[in-house]
C-alpha cells in the first residue's frame, strides 16, 4: 500500500479521449430522431416512466429522496435523470438530441424537476446547493456521506455524468463551483482523498471553458502532494513557465559573455596592427605592382609610338626604328651604365615622367611631330629656317622616343 501511494499516477487515455469528444465533437451520431420521440423530455414532463423500472419522475423526486440505499444500489435511474448525447449502461435510456435539448430548455417544468434531481444527488453525496449561481457547500450529514463517497468509487462515474448533463441542459456555470468544492475537500481538507484522481482526470475536463479549467488545475497543483507527481497540467502554462525559468538563468550568462566581450575589445588593436602591417605590405606590394604596371604601360606606349612613327615616317626603315626603340628600352633599363648619352637619358627621363604623370602628353607630342613632318615636306623650299626648326623638333621627339 505504501508503494502504491508513493507511485506516480498515470493519465488515462480513455478519459482524455472521451472528454475531448464531449467538449469538441458532440454529437457523436447523426440526429435522425423525430420530434414526437422526445422520450427524455417526456420523462421529465412526468408523462412516461423510466425503463426498465417503470417509475415516474415525481415518484423518484418524492419517495427516493433521502433513501440512500436505493440510490446507491440502483443503477438504471441515473441515465434518465441526467441524459447525454451518448449511450450509457442502461440501453433503455435514449440519447439526447440537439432538438430535444432546445425543447428541454424551453420547458420550465422540465427545468424545475431537473434542478430538483440535481439537489437530490448532491445531498446523497453530502453536498447542498446554496444559491442559483451553482455555489455549493457541505450538507448537514456531510461526515457520513463523505466517508461513504470516499469508499464507493462507482459514484465518481455518476458525478462525471451529472457534470456532463449540466453542460448539455444549460447549466454549464454550475460545474466549476462543484469541481472546486470537491478539489478543496480532497486536497486541502483531506475528507475525500480517494476522489482526487477522478476529480483531476474527469471532473475538471468536463468544463468547456479553458480558462476555468486552468484555474482549477492551478488550484489543484498548489495543494497537490507530492507536488512533483502532479501530471495534469495545464500543459501550456507549465511549458511557458519552464521556458521562462530556462530563460532566466540564461540572461546572466549572456550578460557575462557580453561583459567578457567588452574586456576582449582591447585585444583588437593587435589585430588591427596585424591588419595594418598586412595593409602596409599590401600597399608596398601595390607600389611594386604599380611600378611594374607603369613599366609595362611605358613599353606599350612606346610600342604604340613606334607604330605612329612608322606610319608618319614611312620613308625610313622600320628595322632601324625598332632597333633604336630597343636601344632606348635598353637605355631606360640600364640608365646608370652609360653616362655619355646624357641627352638620350634626359629624353628618357622626360618620357618616363610623362608616362607616369601625364600619359596624354605623349600623344600630343606625337601629333606635333606628325604636323611638323608634314609641314617640312610641304614648305621645304620656301622656309629653310622653319624647316630647321621643325627638323630639330622632330629629332628631339625621336630622341625623346629613344
Amino acid at each position: 500500500d505504501g508503494t502504491e501511494l508513493t507511485a506516480k499516477p498515470k493519465r488515462s487515455f480513455y478519459a482524455a479521449r472521451d472528454l475531448y469528444k464531449y467538449r469538441h465533437q458532440y454529437p457523436n451520431f447523426k440526429d435522425l430522431r423525430y420530434q414526437n420521440d422526445l422520450c427524455n423530455l417526456r420523462f421529465y414532463k412526468n408523462k412516461i416512466p423510466f425503463k426498465p423500472d417503470g417509475v415516474y419522475i415525481e415518484e423518484v423526486l418524492n419517495k427516493w429522496k433521502g433513501d440512500y440505499e436505493k440510490l446507491e444500489h440502483n443503477h438504471t435511474y441515473i441515465q434518465w435523470l441526467f441524459p447525454l448525447r451518448e449511450q450509457g449502461l442502461n440501453f433503455y435510456a435514449k440519447e439526447l438530441t440537439t432538438y430535444e435539448i432546445e425543447e428541454f430548455k424551453k420547458t420550465k417544468e422540465a427545468i424545475r424537476r431537473f434542478l430538483l434531481a440535481y439537489k437530490m444527488m448532491l445531498e446523497f453525496f453530502g453536498i447542498k446547493l446554496i444559491d442559483k449561481t451553482g455555489n455549493v457547500a457541505r450538507a448537514a450529514n456531510w461526515q457520513e456521506r463523505f466517508q461513504h463517497l470516499n469508499e464507493s468509487q462507482h459514484n465518481y462515474l455518476r458525478i462525471t455524468r451529472i457534470l456532463k448533463s449540466l453542460g448539455e441542459l444549460g447549466y454549464e456555470s454550475f460545474k466549476s463551483p462543484l469541481v472546486k468544492f470537491i478539489l478543496h475537500e480532497a486536497l486541502v481538507e483531506d475528507t475525500i482523498p480517494n476522489i482526487k484522481q477522478s476529480a483531476l482526470e474527469y471532473f475538471v475536463y468536463t468544463i468547456r471553458d479553458r480558462r476555468e479549467r486552468r484555474k482549477l488545475l492551478r488550484f489543484a497543483q498548489q495543494h497537490y502532494t507530492p507536488s512533483d507527481h502532479f501530471i495534469w497540467g495545464p500543459p501550456r502554462k507549465q511549458k511557458s513557465e519552464g521556458s521562462k525559468t530556462n530563460k532566466k538563468p540564461a540572461s546572466p550568462i549572456s550578460v557575462h559573455s557580453s561583459y567578457i566581450s567588452k574586456h576582449k575589445k582591447p585585444k583588437e588593436p593587435k589585430n588591427t596592427s596585424a591588419s595594418g602591417s598586412s595593409a602596409g605590405k599590401t600597399t608596398e606590394e601595390r607600389k611594386v605592382e604599380l611600378t611594374k604596371n607603369g613599366e609595362e604601360n611605358d613599353q606599350d606606349e612606346q610600342e604604340m609610338n613606334c607604330d605612329a612613327v612608322r606610319q608618319n615616317n614611312s620613308e625610313k626603315n622600320s628595322d632601324t626604328d625598332t632597333a633604336q626603340l630597343s636601344k632606348s628600352e635598353e637605355i631606360h633599363d640600364t640608365s646608370d651604365r652609360k653616362e655619355d648619352a646624357s641627352h638620350s637619358k634626359k629624353g628618357d627621363e622626360n618620357l618616363n615622367s610623362d608616362c607616369g604623370s601625364h600619359p596624354g602628353t605623349i600623344e600630343k607630342d606625337l601629333c606635333d611631330a606628325e604636323n611638323s613632318s608634314n609641314n617640312t615636306s610641304a614648305d621645304l623650299q620656301d622656309n629653310l629656317d622653319k624647316d630647321m626648326l621643325s627638323g630639330g623638333t622632330t629629332t628631339k621627339n625621336k630622341d625623346e622616343l629613344r
